[in-house]
């Protein structure tokens, strides 16, 4: 019997896809033909970050959803529009801001074919296979501070202990895959939305409060 030969994707780590030179067009190309885990198989598109190459800021959050797996670009479905708010309330230039995902494909589930494709976390596998990708874009663009969006984001670039609640509106000096970095945590913006209607406003005033933290230490 032949040895059995390993897929890249059954390495399950997108470490092989990432092209050690290029800028972040060459991190897009090719993160568009990223195996690195399962999670490619059922999705329309690899989602990559979007904003500008010199952003002073990078916000990251845990994974695409439905409306940006179909149209691949982050942050463009309900969160998205939120997100496009609630940064410039908090006195940070959009012009300034570069955001992607800390997992690239979309995970989902749905009962039936053809219903609705409803958003499932990704695993801690998942997001460590994915890992090299939310690495290589700071890399590329230097900025000069990270907001991390959610538990999600959080873990991926800080650990398993990160808990958001604790550290939340904080500024934080840490080492992120080998280079130090000043992180200010923060509620996805799907928190925000998922409150309960009478709890809504006070969800996103706590966004834009701690967003604000992030702007002041970028003064």
């Amino acid at each position: 019997m032949k040895p059995r030969t390993t897929a890249p994707e059954d390495r399950c780590t997108a470490e092989p896809f990432v092209p050690a030179r290029g800028g972040l067009p060459a991190l897009r190309e090719a993160a568009a033909d990223c195996r690195g885990c399962p999670l490619h198989r059922d999705v329309t598109r690899t989602v990559f970050g979007a904003g500008t190459a010199d952003a002073r800021v990078m916000l990251v959050g845990e994974q695409p959803g439905d409306q940006e797996d179909r149209q691949g670009e982050p942050f463009v479905g309900p969160a998205g529009k939120l997100l496009d708010r609630a940064p410039a309330e908090a006195g940070i230039d959009p012009a300034d801001a570069y955001v992607t995902n800390a997992v690239k494909h979309f995970k989902f589930t749905r009962a039936e074919p053809r219903k609705r494709r409803i958003h499932k976390a990704p695993t801690l596998r998942e997001t460590t296979a994915c890992g090299p990708w939310p690495a290589a874009e700071p890399a590329r663009v230097e900025p000069e501070l990270i907001v991390v969006l959610g538990a999600t984001a959080g873990k991926a670039l800080l650990g398993s202990s990160f808990r958001v609640t604790q550290v939340r509106g904080t500024v934080l000096e840490e080492e992120i895959h080998g280079h130090p970095q000043r992180l200010v945590p923060t509620v996805h913006p799907s928190a925000v939305l998922r409150a309960a209607h009478e709890d809504r406003d006070g969800a996103y005033r706590g966004l834009v409060s701690d967003l604000r933290v992030a702007a002041q230490a970028l003064a």
